[in-house]
């Protein structure tokens, strides 16, 4: 695992739509870590299987209209333009390659760290990236990892972030709004709610 280098962290997800919250959990991580150089949001390719996920192009624009604004944010078409799903660690690989002279690392919510040891390729994920986890309220990184086998042989690549996931605010609970003509104001971002009022997304 390369060291003495500057970070890349590698944010993914379906941003359908992104929050403020992605965006304020991806400031505070370049805010407290001096070696993590930006931010890359990837969002998941809409072959991923998860219902009400609007197409590609919709959930990269709202992403980039956030990005373009923030000279350590960036956002990348890595996956959507992919012919199939790839897995995390292609993904890392792929982006890895493409910023050699950066480390990449990966965020992830301690909801997914639960179920990390079932993910594709996750030996070959940990032996190589290093994972930032972002705990939700009442999870305890440690707690996680001492209860699992395969994330205690692997402990040493796992690094708690020092921002916490201190909301439950939902992309579902966003649409939900949006469909139910209500206000979005303060939840995510006033570009993407433009963005959305100018597509008539989620209705």
């Amino acid at each position: 695992m390369k060291n003495n280098k500057k970070q890349i962290i590698v944010f993914g997800g379906c941003f359908n739509p992104p929050l403020n919250s992605h965006f304020s959990l991806a400031e505070q991580m370049v805010a407290e870590y001096s070696e993590i150089e930006k931010i890359i949001f990837v969002p998941v390719n809409s072959q991923y299987e998860k219902m009400d996920l609007i197409e590609n192009e919709h959930r990269y624009q709202m992403l980039k209209t956030v990005c373009d604004k923030n000279k350590k944010f960036e956002v990348s078409r890595i996956e959507i333009d992919s012919k199939r799903q790839l897995y995390t660690v292609e993904t890392l690989h792929r982006l890895q390659e493409e910023y050699s002279d950066y480390e990449i690392a990966f965020l992830t919510g301690s909801d997914n760290l639960k179920t990390l040891d079932t993910w594709k390729k996750a030996d070959e994920l940990t032996r190589n990236f290093k994972i930032y986890i972002l705990e939700r309220e009442n999870d305890k990184m440690e707690e996680i990892i001492e209860n699992n086998i395969f994330l205690r042989k692997h402990r040493q690549v796992f690094i708690k972030a020092k921002y916490t996931i201190k909301s439950n605010l939902s992309s579902t609970f966003v649409r939900e709004k949006i469909k139910a003509e209500k206000s979005i104001r303060y939840l995510t971002p006033d570009e993407v709610i433009l963005y959305i009022q100018e597509h008539q997304l989620y209705r």
